[in-house]
């Protein structure tokens, strides 16, 4: 059984190398389209080459890498415009089906108690929670690049994987989470607008959830993912913020 079990250190580890090659990757220190060399980036992070296999693995299925036969990895492209497009359309069309999922089970339910799907929280309850996780982090301070901006990132994505986690449809949840939207796009750039702006749209969709109405909470997601979409145009055209 012992041999079967692996240290907390070496989790650990690998979760700080991950985070280590995913940073590299989101700030362009290794470039789009640039290969990689386990060992040179082993050496780099002062690491054997195994965790550095890891992770890259893990930011394959991140979609941040890719993986050629006989040619190892590179780091992945960034969006083309057409590509971005296409990312935005497939958000609209799955968040919000979910944003307007999650307010027809608010429709149906009392108020108060226990909810009718099982939980006890109820949906005032459920309601507090949502408006927490749609909060989002200021920048770090004393940091730049990606680390500065990693905690909003990861909030961000935790806030739309919930609210499709809570329609209650798990394919739609799972399409969600694999789009990756938040590790692409905030690749491209991090516009500045997007402190204090996205967590007021997060809050309207909760609002809009919470009354019932699945046309409000499906426009209000949809005018929340159209607006981040708009903050993220000058990168096509040139210019990059924050």
């Amino acid at each position: 059984m012992n041999g079967l079990l692996r240290p907390a250190r070496r989790t650990t580890l690998a979760d700080d190398v991950y985070e280590s090659v995913r940073t590299l990757v989101m700030d362009h220190a290794v470039a789009p389209g640039e290969r990689i060399n386990i060992d040179a980036l082993a050496r780099r992070l002062e690491v054997s080459p195994t965790p550095v296999r890891e992770a890259l693995a893990r930011l394959e299925s991140d979609g941040l890498v890719r993986k050629r036969p006989l040619a190892g990895y590179t780091a992945a492209p960034l969006l083309t415009r057409t590509e971005f497009d296409e990312l935005v359309e497939m958000r609209l069309i799955l968040e919000t089906a979910s944003a307007r999922r999650v307010a027809e089970r608010f429709a149906r339910r009392p108020t108060g108690g226990a909810d009718g799907d099982g939980g006890s929280a109820g949906p005032d309850g459920e309601l507090a929670e949502l408006r927490r996780e749609a909060e989002l982090p200021d920048q770090v301070p004393g940091t730049e690049g990606f680390a500065a901006i990693a905690a909003f990132t990861a909030q961000d994505a935790r806030f739309h994987h919930l609210l499709a986690e809570r329609s209650g449809n798990r394919m739609l949840h799972s399409a969600v989470v694999r789009l990756r939207a938040h590790l692409h796009l905030f690749r491209l750039h991090f516009p500045a607008a997007h402190h204090g702006t996205s967590a007021r749209e997060h809050l309207l969709i909760v609002d809009a959830i919470g009354t019932g109405d699945p046309d409000a909470a499906g426009a209000a997601m949809r005018d929340h993912l159209l607006a981040a979409a708009d903050r993220h145009l000058p990168f096509f055209e040139g210019t990059r913020c924050g």
